[in-house]
């Protein structure tokens, strides 16, 4: 079953707008991951000099202001970049006390992975005590795990899309590999540990509807009292899903890059910056493509979770927005996918090229040495080389 961005075309109703929210407030956007969440940054972040007209403002210098929110959660950055600091955050929450009367927009996903009370309290007080209001985006969990799934990989998970689907849904108690997937995902206790924090009235939960593309952004602008088709979706190739081939090309160097004991710095710098960006950026998936399938029993068994997460959130008392049976529906079945699972050349070409462009642009720094090995005395456009035609040998090259 085909569960990774489909779409089917049936017309979608209009809804009323929502009421917006008290001017001067401090909307915090918690997310969690895969909920349309960079769309919304995308497009709050490009109308930033158009916000202040109508009573809004989007703290921050960035689209997203990653840093401070890992710091703010104590979470670590992604594999090999640096670690975030206090002071990251700190600069945000000025930024947003900055704002005086104006309603503030803060948005990030990695907000949901705080996952206890005293964490989740001193955020909100921070950023504003009672004037903060929570808006929490929410997808079928169906159509979330192929998705987030290919983004672990691309932070160097090394196991295949049905293993990790028989960890997360059928081996208690549910964390490994990924511990992260069920607190941001497990969506009823994110919205009950941000109710118990500032209370049921000051909690939106937004069901994005797959088939309204603009849905999303119409809301945002509801709540806020900002003019219709004012934010826009912004173009970000960097942020598409990989295929499935593409995403076991990266599997299978994650194995390679972990079984030769390789730095995390190595990685961050050549691969998920090097690498990765540059295919995502030049190499668009075609329908001969082969996208990450969801087999039918985990399929049903996350959308028996979604209908479980509706009964959770309903009690809660938060405000909902959206049809919430759409977080329990089973999507249609897809048929047989065309073409085969390999990597173009020109693919696994763009692939190598931004790795070697990233070794050539500045020296990777190693915090740690790495292990004793011959493979650690050539240098890192060769490695980089090396692991590649490993990798292809694999995949592209049956």
């Amino acid at each position: 079953m085909e569960t990774d961005c489909t779409r089917d075309d049936d017309r979608v109703n209009d809804t009323d707008r929502p009421t917006p929210l008290p001017s001067g407030c401090r909307l915090l956007h918690i997310g969690p991951h895969k909920t349309g969440t960079t769309s919304i940054q995308g497009a709050l972040f490009a109308a930033k000099d158009q916000l202040p007209a109508h009573g809004v403002e989007f703290p921050g210098r960035t689209r997203h202001p990653m840093e401070a929110v890992l710091a703010a959660v104590a979470r670590p950055g992604m594999m090999g970049d640096a670690v975030p600091t206090e002071q990251h955050w700190s600069k945000l929450v000025q930024e947003v006390r900055a704002t005086g009367d104006r309603t503030a927009v803060v948005s990030s996903e990695f907000f949901a992975d705080a996952d206890d009370d005293e964490t989740i309290a001193r955020i909100v007080e921070q950023l504003g005590g009672d004037r903060v209001h929570v808006l929490v985006t929410l997808r079928p969990l169906v159509r979330i795990m192929p998705s987030q799934w290919q983004q672990y990989v691309q932070n160097g998970l090394r196991m295949g899309y049905e293993d990790w689907l028989e960890h997360m849904l059928r081996k208690a108690p549910y964390e490994q590999p990924n511990p992260s997937f069920w607190r941001r995902h497990r969506h009823d206790r994110l919205v009950e540990r941000w109710v118990r924090a500032v209370g049921p009235e000051r909690v939106s939960v937004v069901v994005v509807d797959d088939r309204d593309r603009d849905g999303l952004m119409r809301t945002f602008e509801a709540l806020l009292g900002l003019p219709a088709h004012l934010l826009r979706s912004v173009p970000d190739t960097a942020n598409r899903s990989l295929t499935l081939a593409e995403t076991e090309m990266l599997r299978n160097l994650n194995k390679e890059f972990r079984g030769n004991g390789l730095p995390d710095e190595l990685y961050s710098r050549l691969v998920r910056n090097g690498a990765v960006m540059h295919m995502k950026n030049t190499c668009s998936p075609t329908p001969q493509d082969v996208k990450i399938s969801t087999p039918q029993w985990a399929a049903e068994a996350a959308a028996r979770i979604g209908g479980e997460m509706v009964d959770g959130i309903t009690r809660t008392g938060a405000r909902v927005l959206g049809d919430p049976a759409l977080l329990s529906a089973l999507p249609k079945p897809a048929g047989e996918q065309p073409g085969e699972l390999r990597i173009a050349p020109d693919v696994a070409a763009h692939a190598l090229y931004g790795a070697l462009a990233a070794a050539a642009e500045a020296p990777v720094r190693h915090s740690s040495p790495a292990k004793a090995r011959t493979v650690h005395q050539t240098s890192s456009a060769e490695l980089v080389k090396v692991l590649g035609h490993r990798c292809l040998r694999k995949l592209g090259r049956r």
